[in-house]
Order: C-alpha cells, then structure tokens, then sequence
C-alpha cells in the first residue's frame, strides 16, 4: 500500500508539473563568426551560458495564466549573429526571430512569425541573471527578450481565436512605452521594421482587420486546407483582397510587412496549385503588397 501511495503521488506530482509548464518551447542559437576580435569570438564559455540564460528565461518564465500542456508549448527559434562583443559585456547582434505553429490535421508547421532585428544590442556579464518587471524598465537586455516572447504569444493566440492575442498586445504596448523612454534601438512608427512599428501595429484600430486576417487564415484556411483546398484557396484570394484594402489606408504598414515576412513562400505554394486564373489573380495582389518578392511571384503566371 505504501508503495501504491508513493507511485501516486509521483503520478499526480509529474501531472501537476506537466499541466504547469509554461508556454514557450525556446531554442537559441548563437554565431559568433562576424566579430573582429579573435579573443572575444574564442571565449566559448560565455556564449555557452549566454545561450543557456536566455532559453531558460523565455523557456521557464510564465508569460500568461493559460494552462499549457507540454505538447502544447509554442515552438520558438531564436537565433543571434553577434557582431560585436567586448570584455565589459557589451554586445551588438542582429536576431532573427521565428514562430511555429501545427496545422491542424497534418505533420506540417507553419510560419507565423519571422521577425529580423538589426538593433539587438545588450549587456551580458557572466554569472548575471536576467531580470524582468512587466511594470518597470530593467534594462534593455531583459525587456527585448520580454518584446519577443510576448509578440511571438500574441502572434499565435490571434492564430487560434478572433483577435485572440488582445492579452499581450496590451503588454507589448506597456512594454514598448517603458522601454522606448529609458532603452535604445526600439526604434520609431516611421521605421516599418522597428519593435516599436510592429507593436503599434497590433494596437492600431486601422489594422485590426490585419489580425482578423490572420485568424482567417490560420484557423479558417490553413487548418482545413488538408480537406478543402479548393475552398482554402479562395478563401486566401478574399484575404488578398481585404490586405489591399487595408494597405489603401496604411501602405507599407510594419503588420502588413511581418505578414509577408512570415506568409509569402507558404502563400506562394498554396497558390502555385491553383487554377490559371486564381494565379494570375494571386500574382496581381502579391506583386502589389509584397513587391520586393515580384520575381518568386511572377512563377505564378509562367
């Protein structure tokens, strides 16, 4: 009896643990190769622990009150090419940030998010953890990597439900404010690539229909493409369309180019299947929205 008690609360203690576990699955990656100094690209133990700080930051903190299960964690890579590196702990680096998600149904992943930041600049000293408040600024470091956690969940949650991602919008926004008047690089609403541009964007009552779209596309379209790609790809066309309308009213806006970021290589399969005139159809919209890809696009009416 003993024992039967023991094996239960082992049970109940891995279930507990399993129902708690957080909602990022994070893996980092860190190239060294573009920085001058040869000492600094040498000192591999301080990447090593770099690598191991921030996966465990974004990997083991709770950035919601959503329960998740482990199959149920978001999957995030995040990979960083350092540039610069000093003694003092002073780093510069572009990130490349990406988001998956299942489709329903399928083996397949999608994209929803593919972000590259050119500004990614911190300081790291060994053996320094990293701290965060949602309340208050800590340092520039701690409240990047917050930016992307909380962009990557706002980005799948409005992939699963209708403008589902409201929750982390709002701390993006508190986020960006904070960070925006004590930090450097987040840049300004003028610079469509910039961490301020994108969060204002998911705020913005003109660009709701984005995130709509989004929703559509994910939930309505890509998870029933399986069974119904016909209708999937009509559907996309319809979606097309309505991003032109809001591209009318915010041309080039930053949510508009992070849809593309992340959506055009898979839009571009979808499409290349279709029937003579949805592809010349697709070509026209594509051409117009994400014109630095007009020559992937172009395939579609070869």
């Amino acid at each position: 009896m003993k024992s039967f008690r023991a094996l239960l609360v082992s049970i109940l203690c891995l279930s507990s643990w399993v129902l708690s576990a957080q909602e990022l699955q994070v893996s980092v990656t860190i190239n060294t190769e573009q920085i001058q100094l040869d000492q600094q690209r040498g000192t591999s133990q301080i990447y090593t622990e770099l690598q191991r700080t921030i996966q465990e930051f974004l990997s083991s903190r709770r950035w919601s009150n959503d329960i998740f299960s482990s199959e149920e964690k978001i999957k995030v890579n995040l990979n960083l090419l350092l540039t610069k590196a000093s003694s003092q702990g002073d780093f510069e680096a572009n990130a490349r940030l990406q988001v998956l998600r299942p489709v329903f149904g399928t083996s397949y992943e999608t994209v929803i998010l593919n972000v590259i930041d050119k500004n990614f600049n911190f300081k790291y000293l060994t053996g320094t953890p990293i701290t965060y408040n949602d309340n208050s600024y800590m340092d520039n470091f701690s409240s990047m990597l917050a930016y992307y956690a909380n962009l990557s969940l706002a980005y799948h949650y409005d992939s699963m439900g209708l403008r589902g991602g409201d929750f982390f919008v709002q701390k993006l926004t508190n986020l960006t404010n904070l960070a925006q008047n004590s930090g450097s690089g987040w840049g300004t609403m003028n610079d469509i690539r910039s961490r301020v541009a994108i969060a204002e964007g998911l705020l913005n009552q003109q660009m709701q229909g984005l995130r709509e779209v989004y929703y559509t596309y994910h939930r309505l379209h890509l998870d029933t493409f399986k069974d119904k790609p016909d209708e999937a790809r009509k559907g996309i066309l319809e979606l097309l369309m309505q991003i032109r309308q809001i591209n009318q009213v915010r041309p080039g806006a930053a949510s508009i180019r992070v849809f593309f970021d992340s959506k055009s290589d898979e839009i571009y399969s979808i499409m290349d299947e279709a029937t003579p005139s949805e592809r010349q159809q697709a070509f026209a919209y594509l051409s117009l929205l994400d014109p630095i890809r007009t020559e992937m696009y172009r395939k579609l009416i070869r």
